[in-house]
């Protein structure tokens, strides 16, 4: 992990990367023992977890949504996302990683794996908010007990304006 928080640091330098909040959702009590729900703007009543589930985990993040253009289509299309998820809004403390799936693993490797169940644009420069349904939750530790994942307050990580080159990735 340590390699790809160097990585993400010095591309942090030259291009606008992706930040999130993260929130696990699930029916078992929550670690914290204040839990908030999300505040979400009028229009993302969707987006809220069903009642019944508690925040039971909730991390930060950083990193990119990795897309390579299509010269058949002329488009980008989305890859992956690369992060790495932090304890706090100072991006300071790395608690684990954000990958292809979508999955999200904890550094004590509990593991979450979602599907999409629902989104809202919210900010037309930013990746959609998303709640997602965990169809996967396993091992030691935080992620291991999630029914519901919500990504929110999402900054950056559209694809590029430009038209790419075949293959290009970025």
């Amino acid at each position: 992990m340590s390699s790809l928080l160097y990585t993400l640091r010095a591309a942090a330098r030259q291009w606008p990367l992706a930040a999130m909040a993260f929130l696990a959702a699930s029916l078992l009590p929550a670690q914290d023992p204040a839990p908030r729900a999300p505040d979400l703007p009028v229009g993302c009543e969707d987006l809220k977890v069903p009642a019944g589930h508690v925040v039971s985990f909730h991390a930060y993040a950083i990193g990119f949504q990795v897309y390579r253009w299509n010269s058949t289509t002329n488009t980008w299309q989305f890859l992956r996302p690369e992060a790495l998820l932090f304890a706090n809004p100072g991006f300071s403390q790395p608690i684990g990683v954000h990958s292809v799936g979508p999955t999200w693993t904890s550094n004590s490797n509990s593991t979450v794996v979602g599907s999409f169940h629902a989104g809202r644009s919210v900010d037309p420069t930013a990746i959609a908010w998303l709640r997602l349904r965990a169809v996967d939750a396993y091992g030691p530790g935080p992620f291991a007990s999630t029914t519901w994942i919500q990504r929110v307050n999402t900054a950056g990580g559209l694809a590029p304006g430009y038209v790419g080159q075949t293959g290009e990735t970025v």
